[in-house]
């Protein structure tokens, strides 16, 4: 069937020529195809011999030899922590946190530094195809500002500790500021806010319950690190007598509005519990992996239909945010965990990194898919190389073969954010620079303090 041509060309962009990854609901690929685009929407996606003349679209993009799918979706990050990376590897967490993060956060982290590192962060996550993204920081006010000036689609969740924290000295004031923030944080159509408790052995009950009843009031989502490591579940369960599911249960914080990072220490009598409530799941294999914190057991949590996203966690315990990257650590780590190859197949992961993570910020509905009245958030990969030659099968050589450099073009909401590798929204050389003048300062304490490590560059 023949598209109609549009009347007016204006704001009419034609991707055409490649090969469509479509993720919609019968999975289809359609090979030398093309997707109109309106404005920050999707009006039609199919075989290039349906596609509407040349002349009747005001932009077209040339993808002979490319491959086209929606862009992929981060559902766990500390952006800013970009100005971390490297500075405290190969450390259990406990140590990594309390000995050496949490210090330096409180001595560096300022709107300034989130900005740069935001920014830093963003520019990482565009090159490598990632489109949507849900951050949690301090001064997120100053992330979400960047993420607007990237043009990247983000939920901006205001980190919030029961001790002293880097925004807010005095922890008293968490509740008044949680809903500040929410009324105040900088914001558009794609750039939403949220709150973000750092975890239930750091919030206090109340403080969860009563962060969590703001975020129900605005229809937000509510975020928290959950069942991380060993080391937590047995804290909680000496705290409260229970695992750290079933604390959050009790205190009425979990249902399809929360976003829960990790779920690695699951016990048998949680999965119902999750399964009942439609808790989402940020599944970060490459930073629990380096952590040390276990394997979440995710094909589990899909068999039961509980939604799971993939996230890359910050750069400080990953330490990239090519989401790429962490499809093919996603396939494996769990193959080797059960000893069998079959499990989570690359369409599973690539579906994961996609409208999995769509639906666990609940964006489903926008993003996530190339289908017509979704926004045009997609990426173009290259396929013409060495490590992609030749193709049998598409979802494999995303999650084996590809790497987050092989994407050439990214379009979020329509606009091309990246054309022929080149970020187009922000100076990347003013970014690097002023990032490499907060690690100079950074590294300086580090000396200064005895904390030089093995491999730590002076």
């Amino acid at each position: 069937m023949t598209t109609t041509a549009p009347s007016d060309k204006s704001d009419y962009v034609l991707i055409k020529g490649g090969v469509i990854v479509t993720i919609n609901p019968a999975d289809e690929i359609i090979e030398d195809g093309y997707v109109l685009i309106k404005a920050d929407q999707i009006i039609s996606v199919g075989k290039l011999q349906d596609a509407p003349p040349d002349s009747a679209v005001e932009e077209i993009i040339d993808t002979r030899n490319c491959l086209i799918m929606p862009g992929l979706v981060n559902t766990h990050t500390h952006a800013a922590m970009a100005c971390f990376r490297g500075l405290a590897d190969d450390l259990p967490l406990k140590t990594w946190l309390e000995e050496y993060i949490f210090p330096l956060e409180s001595r560096y982290v300022n709107p300034v530094f989130v900005y740069q590192g935001t920014l830093l962060a963003g520019l990482e996550m565009i090159h490598s195809g990632t489109t949507s993204v849900c951050d949690g920081y301090f001064f997120e006010e100053a992330a979400a500002q960047a993420f607007m000036n990237l043009g990247l689609r983000a939920v901006v969740g205001k980190g919030i500790v029961d001790f002293p924290a880097p925004d807010n000295p005095d922890p008293d004031l968490n509740i008044e500021n949680g809903k500040k923030y929410v009324g105040q944080c900088p914001s558009n159509s794609l750039v939403t806010p949220a709150l973000f408790c750092h975890s239930a052995y750091t919030c206090k009950p109340e403080t969860l319950q009563k962060i969590k009843k703001i975020c129900q009031y605005h229809s937000i989502p509510f975020i928290i690190h959950l069942s991380e490591t060993e080391a937590e579940t047995k804290e909680i369960k000496k705290r409260y007598g229970t695992s750290p599911i079933q604390h959050l249960n009790d205190l009425e914080i979990l249902d399809g509005e929360t976003i829960a990072a990790h779920c690695i220490w699951i016990t048998i009598d949680d999965f119902p519990i999750m399964q009942k409530k439609r808790l989402r799941v940020a599944h970060c294999p490459e930073s629990t992996m380096k952590l040390a914190s276990g394997v979440a057991p995710v094909p589990h949590f899909l068999r039961l239909g509980i939604p799971v996203g993939l996230g890359t966690d910050g750069c400080a315990s990953n330490n990239n945010l090519d989401m790429i990257s962490e499809m093919d650590t996603a396939a494996k780590v769990h193959k080797l965990n059960s000893k069998n190859p079959a499990i989570m197949d690359a369409k599973t992961v690539v579906r994961m990194a996609t409208i999995g993570g769509a639906e666990v910020l609940g964006l489903q509905n926008k993003v996530g898919s190339l289908e017509p009245g979704k926004k045009a958030d997609i990426i173009i990969l290259d396929l013409k190389q060495p490590h992609l030659t030749p193709v049998y099968n598409y979802y494999s050589h995303l999650v084996y073969s590809a790497s987050g450099h092989d994407v050439i073009t990214v379009l979020i909401n329509g606009k091309v954010i990246m054309h022929n590798r080149k970020v187009v929204t922000v100076n990347e050389k003013e970014t690097l620079a002023a990032v490499e003048e907060i690690g100079k300062e950074i590294k300086k304490e580090m000396i200064c303090q005895g904390r030089k490590k093995s491999g730590f560059r002076a």
